[in-house]
């Protein structure tokens, strides 16, 4: 078992991502104690998307290309069209997450940010929710959706909405404590 206090969390994000899905994370999971990690395609600041415009930025500590799986207990992706949309777009960060779910370690994902679960073929005959507008996507990925706030399935968190933020990072919490998960291939 991982305690929050040592954790360490990888937050995958790239321009346009929503902001409150990032920085609430961010912030909540750092108020636990965790270490917690942006990696993004370049090392330069990434920007939000934030009611209806570009928002402020956040610094990104490493690339794609630099994570390496084995120094993280989690992943966290965050929703927005944009962010999600860009990054199921780049093979790197599509191996990343599959190398994610093939490790145990507990992946998250909010809103739009499933889409990366489907790119990366994550989701056969697991529950799962996101943001209402890609529930097709979900399902023919093989995803068994539901309509709540946040759904859990041997370790791959996922939750709808900026609403759904404070359980979905209780979960992230909750799971990272419980350690790796012994997963079923997708």
């Amino acid at each position: 078992m991982a305690s929050i206090n040592s954790a360490r969390i990888l937050i995958l994000a790239t321009h346009g991502y929503e902001r409150s899905e990032l920085r609430k994370p961010l912030e909540q999971l750092k108020a636990e104690g965790a270490e917690v990690k942006i990696a993004s395609l370049k090392k330069e600041p990434i920007k939000s998307w934030d009611d209806k415009n570009w928002g402020d930025s956040v610094d990104v500590d490493l690339t794609v290309a630099d994570v390496r799986v084995a120094d993280f207990d989690a992943l966290v992706i965050p929703g927005g069209q944009i962010n999600p949309d860009i990054l199921r777009a780049d093979q790197a960060s599509v191996t990343l997450v599959k190398d994610f779910v093939a490790s145990g370690k507990v992946v998250a994902a909010v809103c739009h940010g499933p889409w990366l679960l489907v790119e990366a073929d994550a989701l056969k005959g697991r529950r799962v929710t996101s943001y209402h507008s890609i529930k097709t996507d979900v399902i023919n990925a093989g995803g068994q959706w539901e309509d709540s706030q946040v759904v859990t399935d041997q370790g791959i968190i996922t939750a709808r909405n900026p609403g759904d933020l404070d359980a979905f990072v209780a979960k992230i919490v909750e799971e990272v404590e419980e350690g790796k998960h012994q997963r079923r291939a997708a």
